[in-house]
């Protein structure tokens, strides 16, 4: 999939974004980079998370889409899998949801693990195509994930695309702020 340019006409320019396959198990220091910019990450924490992106890519049907300049440089990804009780994210948000009704979310749903885009290149719709070409792969009828929970762009992002909170003021152990847990039926509402 191509993003044009955001030049006069339809010719492609240069700075074309193609959002694509992605293998993150070789490009996780590439994503980490953008990730670390997008969400203020220190070395440290890259750390810890380059080996949590490691693992989540052996899992079953785990899958990630890149956005890359016509140069080949990565500036945003995304990725996910099906939603497996077992894992830590689902048993930390599980009994939040489970407090609220919405406990049932965690089954028979693709998950939205991670969604960064390089801050030179938000709001050009890079994140939405992203999350919507992802989500329209997934077999799952719906989609979940977390985001902080403040009033954000990425929050507004979500709200536009159909999620809605289905738990709020989520604590993950070591995070120091809290999170809302999103949910939407698939396929993701469009403009």
């Amino acid at each position: 999939m191509r993003l044009p340019g955001h030049g006069h006409g339809h010719r492609p320019r240069p700075d074309d974004i193609v959002i694509g396959p992605l293998d993150l198990s070789t490009h996780v220091d590439e994503a980490l980079a953008v990730q670390a910019l997008a969400f203020g990450l220190g070395p440290d924490e890259v750390a810890v998370r380059r080996q949590i992106v490691l693992r989540h890519m052996t899992y079953l049907g785990a899958r990630a889409l890149g956005a890359t300049t016509a140069a080949g440089r990565l500036i945003g990804f995304v990725y996910g899998m099906p939603n497996d009780r077992t894992h830590w994210w689902s048993t930390v948000v599980e009994p939040y949801l489970r407090a609220l009704g919405h406990e049932a979310w965690l089954d028979d749903s693709f998950v939205i693990t991670e969604l960064h885009v390089h801050p030179a290149y938000q709001n050009k719709g890079i994140g939405r195509a992203l999350i919507t070409a992802i989500t329209d792969t997934a077999t799952q009828p719906r989609s979940i994930l977390s985001a902080i929970d403040v009033d954000s762009p990425a929050r507004g992002l979500y709200r536009s695309l159909g999620y809605e909170d289905l738990a709020r003021q989520v604590v993950f152990p070591s995070a120091p702020r809290p999170y809302a847990v999103m949910g939407a039926p698939l396929p993701l509402r469009r403009r």
